[in-house]
């Protein structure tokens, strides 16, 4: 967290952290925001009342889950931007739209609750302001599923290399698209990088105020 007597070499930057399920998210979010003595915002998963119901019947939930992390994503959002002091959130609000379109591409939600979700979230952007930074933990869907299985949460236990695939070509598109709103810096991440190194890739690219920078070791 950050201290009121440390100032962040950011400022009060809003830094987003995007990627797959199981990139290590929450890890680079932790370790950035001692760094660069920013806040962190977790992703909600203990308190997420609908996840384990999701994992076993996706398509019965999908809908119910989506909306649910919507609200709490643009609660979370909101909250950052009234602070006035910057943070580092563990997965933005953008991209739950990437969850939605790929549940709904693979017949796991009826298209008719795909569309009320997009213009629920078109409407609550109209109220968002956006983050300074979008860090993009680029991981091949392998290295995904492979993360997933050594933190071994008992609901991901069916998530196949499949839906991660199409879930990372949906992120590849996600990307290319935000880009052109939000800078966005473009991390490989099938290795990890000491925190030191990437906080330091990060404060120079965010410097640097380019749209899209892809980073590398």
């Amino acid at each position: 967290m950050s201290s009121e007597k440390t100032k962040s070499p950011l400022g009060n930057a809003f830094i987003g952290i995007a990627g797959l399920i199981g990139a290590g998210k929450t890890t680079l979010a932790k370790s950035l925001g001692e760094h660069l003595h920013l806040d962190v915002h977790y992703e909600p998963v203990i308190d997420n009342e609908y996840l384990e119901d999701f994992y076993r019947e996706t398509a019965k939930y999908s809908f119910a889950m989506q909306i649910y992390l919507l609200n709490r994503r643009f609660q979370q959002h909101q909250e950052i931007i009234w602070r006035n002091r910057g943070g580092v959130q563990d997965r933005t609000i953008y991209e739950d739209a990437i969850f939605a379109k790929t549940l709904r591409d693979l017949g796991q939600m009826e298209p008719r609750d795909y569309e009320t979700y997009v213009n629920l979230f078109r409407n609550l952007s109209n109220f968002m302001c956006r983050p300074s930074a979008i860090v993009y933990l680029d991981v091949s869907p392998e290295n995904s599923l492979k993360r997933i299985e050594a933190r071994a949460r008992g609901c991901e236990t069916g998530i196949s290399v499949e839906y991660l695939r199409r879930l990372y070509d949906n992120y590849e598109e996600f990307v290319n698209d935000i880009s052109r709103l939000i800078p966005v810096i473009r991390v490989g991440w099938n290795e990890f990088w000491e925190v030191e190194e990437i906080a330091a890739a990060i404060t120079r690219e965010y410097t640097a105020s380019s749209f899209l920078r892809r980073i590398s070791k």
